[in-house]
């Protein structure tokens, strides 16, 4: 006799019976399919966009790269490699807007500069090459998704009706997307941006980026008033019968805090070409952060033709200090000495990097002056050890001078933004350390009854401080200086070349001749009276 299955059984399976029979339906069967169909189109969508939807753009002087990524939130990303990236909560819906800012292009900077109205042209640009480059991406974007929601919906299917349905998911998924970013754009989002990365530690230059951009629209439109009045003004100082430089006369170029200024270039050439400079001497600060993206501003250093000496400020990075060092006519001294023209230079990097100070960051110099006091020792200590005189020693920030006092008789500087010419105390004669060995023992010409004169110029910038120089009320003017030296290397004459600052084209240049004024009293640089600015 048989045994009964139990009634729990018997309904589990009558439940699986039905289950059965509802799934073999021909209604479940199609829902299936259309899930399917749907799966295959989304899934090609995003694969198609995540992989290619890329468009290369051109902002004015910048390239840039923007993609759009699947997205909860919506919104706007703008990286700006290494500086940070900037958030903005400009529309809702699934799609999420990158753009990546590339490099400076050279090419089109200096055009730019070259050419003042090119400016205020590329600003009234600027929306509609956004417009345009966000327009082609939509349409890109929407090309790959369909043709992504195709080829999966081909390669899981392999029928036609199948895969032209996974397509037509994939363009409506996907036109939709755009079309609901697009109903529910804010174009005032760019007023109130969430910043990451070092643009956190920067929020005054961004909040003040349109009176910047206001400042430099008049700055460049004096640009080319500012050169040509270069060319005049030497001219009529040349005829001056102060001092006439003689066919041997060696003729230096003395500029500092570049900081990223692209018109600092032009300036160089022009003054270069003008002077008939023979070499050009930079001390420091010739980027902003030290950053690798801020390499290429150097390689304009070629175009000034001339021996480029160069010694790092502390806005410069080490990866800055070997890009320069890689430029065909750039000298760089690292506690090094070199000749150029028959002048024997030295000169040592700045041993701080504090690419973040600013004027508000009265922590900026929390290393101590005992480290520029420790550089510029171990320079004199070099130029002991080389046995040959120096004529001239480099340093970015004063506080490294005093040691050198005694040792050669010029010292050039910058970092303090602000021009001045002084002499430096004598040094104090130390006692002798009969346990010190005879090569640490002071020079004669330190020891000696009669030290050597040493005369320090601080440059001003000749970047006009950057961007810091356009977010004042007073802007900050370009300096640099032209040096005279004999067949007997000394210095004769120097011309001082201040340019006016935004929406000025003023220039000034006054001519120094060593001798026929009494020289500046000593004046000690005590390092706590830094600007901690620069």
């Amino acid at each position: 006799m048989m045994r009964q299955r139990p009634s729990w059984l018997r309904r589990l399976r009558s439940v699986g019976d039905l289950a059965g029979r509802v799934f073999r339906h021909r209604w479940t069967r199609r829902l299936r399919v259309a899930v399917a169909v749907g799966l295959a189109g989304i899934t090609g969508a995003m694969i198609g966009v995540l992989l290619f939807a890329r468009a290369d753009l051109n902002v004015g002087p910048f390239s840039a790269e923007m993609s759009v990524t699947p997205s909860v939130e919506g919104g706007t990303e703008i990286n700006i490699p290494p500086l940070g990236s900037l958030h903005l909560d400009s529309h809702r819906g699934p799609v999420h807007l990158r753009v990546a800012l590339g490099s400076l292009d050279q090419s089109r900077t200096e055009a730019l500069i070259d050419n003042p109205s090119a400016i205020s042209s590329a600003g009234e640009n600027a929306a509609e090459e956004v417009v345009s480059g966000v327009s082609r991406l939509a349409l890109r974007a929407l090309g790959l998704a369909v043709v992504g929601g195709l080829l999966l919906g081909a390669l899981a299917f392999r029928d036609m009706r199948r895969t032209a349905a996974a397509g037509v998911t994939a363009l409506v998924v996907t036109g939709g997307s755009l079309g609901l970013a697009a109903g529910t754009l804010r174009p005032d989002s760019i007023s109130e941006p969430r910043y990451e990365g070092l643009l956190v530690n920067a929020p005054a230059v961004v909040g003040d980026a349109r009176r910047i951009a206001d400042n430099y629209g008049k700055y460049t439109e004096q640009l080319q008033a500012i050169l040509g009045n270069v060319s005049r003004v030497y001219a009529t100082i040349s005829a001056l019968p102060v001092y006439e430089p003689a066919g041997n006369t060696t003729r230096i170029l003395h500029v500092s805090d570049l900081h990223l200024n692209p018109a600092s270039w032009g300036l160089i050439r022009t003054v270069v070409e003008t002077f008939e400079i023979d070499a050009v001497i930079d001390t420091g600060d010739i980027v902003d952060w030290g950053s690798s993206a801020e390499t290429t501003y150097v390689s304009s250093i070629p175009t000034i033709q001339v021996p480029y000496i160069f010694v790092r400020g502390n806005h410069d990075s080490t990866a800055i200090q070997a890009a320069i060092a890689r430029q065909s006519n750039a000298i760089v001294l690292d506690d090094t000495l070199t000749e150029v023209d028959g002048l024997t230079i030295a000169g040592i990097g700045d041993p701080a990097f504090t690419p973040d100070k600013s004027e508000t960051n009265e922590a900026g110099d929390t290393a101590g002056p005992e480290i520029h006091t420790a550089a510029g020792e171990r320079l004199a200590q070099t130029i002991r050890n080389s046995g040959k005189p120096v004529d001239i020693a480099l340093v970015h920030d004063p506080a490294m001078a005093q040691p050198l006092s005694g040792l050669v008789p010029l010292i050039l500087a910058g970092h303090q933004h602000n021009r001045s010419v002084s002499m430096l105390p004598a040094p104090t004669p130390a006692e002798p350390d009969p346990s010190a060995s005879a090569s640490l023992l002071p020079s004669p010409a330190v020891t000696g009854t009669t030290p050597m004169s040493t005369r320090i110029m601080i440059e001003g910038s000749t970047g006009g401080a950057g961007l810091r120089g356009l977010e004042k009320d007073e802007p900050t003017p370009l300096s640099l200086s032209v040096l005279y030296f004999d067949e007997n290397r000394e210095l004769k004459a120097y011309d001082d070349i201040r340019l006016g600052g935004t929406g000025q084209s003023n220039v000034e240049m006054q001519r120094k001749v060593i001798g026929l004024d009494p020289d500046p009293e000593p004046t000690p640089i005590p390092s706590a009276a830094l600007p901690s600015a620069s």
